[in-house]
């Protein structure tokens, strides 16, 4: 498939989606939104990829935010639209996409651009990094997941104070705070991060799937996370994984994952 605004390349059963709007500091329009829906959903569905990871073109920014200049004169009713449609295409699609997504946040990652980080699985940040929503001081709130995701990562008073304040916190703070999982410098973020993916694909990923099944399951209203557990765990017993997995932990080799 051929992007615009994204590029992607695969490697080692590890994909890399680059995205590539270096002038407007990675920032997300619409287009952009639909680019990375289409190949997350092309990706899920290609059984060598076992891991990606995801990051922004150039050394200043991850994702700098959405594209004002496309919403700046909206309706309630176009607003309400804008943020429906986009959390359902990408944000919410991305988070529960059974294939691991690592957030490479090397630079900026404001407003949308944090909430598209806060979407993926777990985050790795570039000692350059800096994060922030800084959406109230345009007169708007979080729209993609924000005010949703930052408390459960970082708890509600310290994402109350990041939200209202509208300021941006380092990265090493963001490490402190629980926001990301590591900080590494900027040279070495990509290849700290296939470090991780390396390790994720040797792994079963029907058991990561489901394992994504169960986690996500316990920040959805109205949905037990235990029941989903029990069943998710339940579900790994009728894999050729499963098999393959415990036959080779008893005959004290390395299991040979297939995905079935």
């Amino acid at each position: 498939m051929n992007y615009e605004n994204i590029i992607i390349t695969a490697e080692n059963n590890i994909v890399t989606i680059t995205i590539n709007r270096p002038t407007k500091l990675n920032a997300l329009n619409k287009k952009t939104i639909q680019e990375l829906h289409d190949a997350f959903d092309f990706i899920e569905k290609d059984s060598d990829i076992r891991a990606i990871v995801l990051t922004g073109s150039g050394g200043k920014a991850f994702v700098a935010g959405a594209d004002i200049a496309e919403f700046s004169d909206f309706s309630i009713t176009e607003g309400t639209q804008l943020a429906q449609k986009g959390q359902e295409l990408l944000f919410d699609f991305i988070e529960n996409l059974k294939t691991p997504i690592i957030a490479a946040v090397n630079g900026f990652a404001l407003g949308g651009g944090l909430e598209l980080a806060m979407a993926c699985h777990f985050r790795i940040a570039s000692d350059n990094a800096k994060m922030g929503l800084p959406e109230v001081s345009l007169g708007v709130i979080p729209g993609y997941g924000g005010t949703q995701r930052l408390p459960q990562l970082i708890g509600k008073g310290r994402a109350m104070e990041m939200i209202l304040t509208a300021g941006m916190i380092p990265a090493d703070e963001a490490y402190r705070a629980g926001l990301v999982n590591h900080v590494v410098p900027q040279a070495e973020l990509l290849d700290f991060c296939y470090g991780i993916a390396q390790r994720i694909v040797k792994n079963s990923p029907l058991a990561i799937g489901q394992a994504i099944k169960a986690v996500n399951a316990n920040f959805k209203p109205g949905i037990d996370g235990f029941k989903v557990e029990i069943e998710s765990f339940g579900n790994c017993f009728g894999t050729v994984d499963f098999k393959e997995g415990t036959t080779a932990f008893l005959e004290k080799r390395k299991a040979d994952f297939k995905g079935k």
